[in-house]
């Protein structure tokens, strides 16, 4: 049995994650999706929160032909020791997918086999792309499953993410 790990902040997790998956689907048996940044949210650049992020990727993955486990990652700013911090997160993973140069040299100078995979659409499948269609009430639904527009109405998503990316006056966040 081969089980795969898949990495990515998928705020939100739009149809370009979902391409990887199917591709991934056909090479391993199981498949880890580390949500990275699980403790970030309510921001312009993450607006979404670790747990409606696996919502969106549970949801969004059950009709494939895979056995997935989400598991929500907090940002350990030390490189060095990141990949255990992964591994001590997560069911036990025999290879890695990424495009990330970074996560490719954390993951190969840990002894992870890695592997990349072709990205679809990049131009409009890419997360800050999304995040500003929604901001700008352009045409987000077609870029993301449906499962994930579901999540993302019932969390009301779109008027989190304009209110947080309005600055107040003084130019301060919290």
């Amino acid at each position: 049995m081969l089980r795969g790990c898949y990495i990515g902040r998928f705020q939100p997790y739009h149809d370009g994650h979902h391409r990887m998956v199917e591709e991934i689907a056909e090479e391993v048996d199981e498949l880890v999706l580390g949500i990275g940044s699980a403790d970030l949210s309510h921001t312009t650049h993450d607006p979404f929160t670790g747990g409606e992020r696996l919502m969106m990727i549970t949801k969004a993955v059950a009709d494939l032909d895979i056995i997935s486990y989400a598991v929500p990652l907090e940002d350990l700013n030390r490189n060095a020791v990141w990949v255990s911090h992964v591994e001590s997160m997560s069911p036990k993973f025999d290879v890695a997918y990424s495009n990330n140069p970074l996560v490719i040299r954390l993951f190969e100078e840990a002894g992870t086999e890695v592997r990349s995979s072709p990205m679809f659409r990049r131009d409009e499948l890419e997360g800050s792309e999304v995040r500003e269609r929604i901001r700008t009430d352009g045409d987000w639904r077609g870029l993301v499953p449906d499962a994930v527009e579901e999540v993302v109405d019932e969390i009301d998503g779109v008027g989190r993410l304009r209110q947080v990316s309005q600055s107040d006056s003084n130019g301060n966040g919290l």
